[in-house]
């Protein structure tokens, strides 16, 4: 009896977020396809926007994976706008969830601004030089664009490798001090609840952290992608920040980090108030239902459902990057 309770309930946990997502995405097709036709282009394409970040909120928080990578993956996949605009609105969403979720972080004493300072100076430096490199790749060359797409696919690729062979630790076994992190007397703590003592850990590896938050600047600035996904491995696993405190400092990072790549977009005018206000409250409203679901429903199977999408994003943008420089046919 217990067993077939336990199974009504897993299929339950599945169908609910599942169901959610496909009549929403139906609803999404029906409106732009046969829609009121006296509503102007412009405005169902704001609406369709909403309606589409408004599903990636949801999915987000439910598989683990940042909304703004779905966002910059499938939008550039199927999106009509130009791929500054999606990178520059993406680089928006991302920046959106970080503000909203490190105040609280700092609050509750997760986040560590000892580990953040050394990695958000290399990371921000990387990231102004990724968006100055991949908004002049998308416009200096005639097939710019297309060579962005192609890059974004292989970019995809390597993150799927990445999420699907990471494993975060909750409590990973402390870290040999680096001479780095002890002239610089990196530690931190926080008070625990659910083990009701005062947790304390001290962190490794910072010159190998700081090479691989190089190269994660570098590649979410130029496409406009959030780096949660490769910051919380780096700190967690490779400086041996428990995962609490990794993820909530890796939100103070994002905070400052997409702050300056963000600037380099608004300047060279790829941030469009038609994109990125939509993508805002969608992101925003869908992610308050998917934290909700999420505390009542398994995460595996959306996130597997996630790196499916991301997947076949990577396909897509490579076909039709390679389309666009007529490598093959389309």
């Amino acid at each position: 009896m217990v067993t077939e309770l336990e199974t009504i309930k897993t299929k339950k946990q599945i169908l609910l977020p599942g169901t959610l997502i496909i009549l929403l995405l139906a609803a999404l097709i029906w409106f732009f396809a046969f829609g009121n036709a006296q509503i102007e282009l412009w405005q169902r394409w704001v609406i369709l926007l909403f309606l589409f970040t408004f599903v990636i909120g949801i999915i987000g928080p439910m598989s683990g994976v940042g909304g703004g990578v779905i966002f910059v993956g499938l939008g550039m996949a199927i999106l009509p706008f130009h791929v500054d605009f999606i990178r520059g609105a993406g680089l928006v969403a991302a920046l959106t969830t970080a503000l909203n979720s490190a105040p609280h972080f700092t609050k509750k004493g997760l986040a560590n601004f000892r580990v953040a300072a050394p990695l958000v100076v290399v990371s921000t430096i990387f990231s102004i030089m990724g968006s100055v490199f991949g908004l002049w790749i998308s416009n200096a060359f005639p097939q710019g664009s297309s060579y962005v797409k192609v890059s974004l696919g292989f970019v995809l690729f390597v993150m799927l490798a990445a999420i699907a062979t990471s494993k975060n630790v909750e409590y990973p076994e402390p870290k040999k001090p680096d001479r780095i992190s002890k002239m610089l007397n990196i530690y931190g703590s926080w008070y625990e609840p659910t083990l009701n003592r005062v947790v304390e850990y001290r962190v490794g590896n910072l010159p190998v952290a700081l090479f691989f938050f190089a190269g994660v600047g570098f590649v979410a600035g130029m496409f406009g992608l959030g780096a949660g996904w490769a910051n919380v491995p780096v700190l967690n696993l490779i400086m041996g920040v428990p995962l609490k405190a990794a993820v909530a400092t890796s939100m103070v990072i994002l905070a400052i980090n997409d702050s300056a790549s963000l600037w380099v977009y608004l300047s060279n005018g790829a941030v469009l108030p038609l994109v990125v206000v939509p993508t805002i409250l969608g992101i925003g409203v869908g992610s308050r239902i998917g934290s909700r679901i999420a505390v009542r429903t398994k995460p595996r199977i959306i996130k597997y459902l996630v790196i499916g999408l991301i997947g076949l994003s990577a396909i897509v943008n490579i076909i039709q990057g390679l389309a666009g420089m007529g490598i093959i046919g389309w």
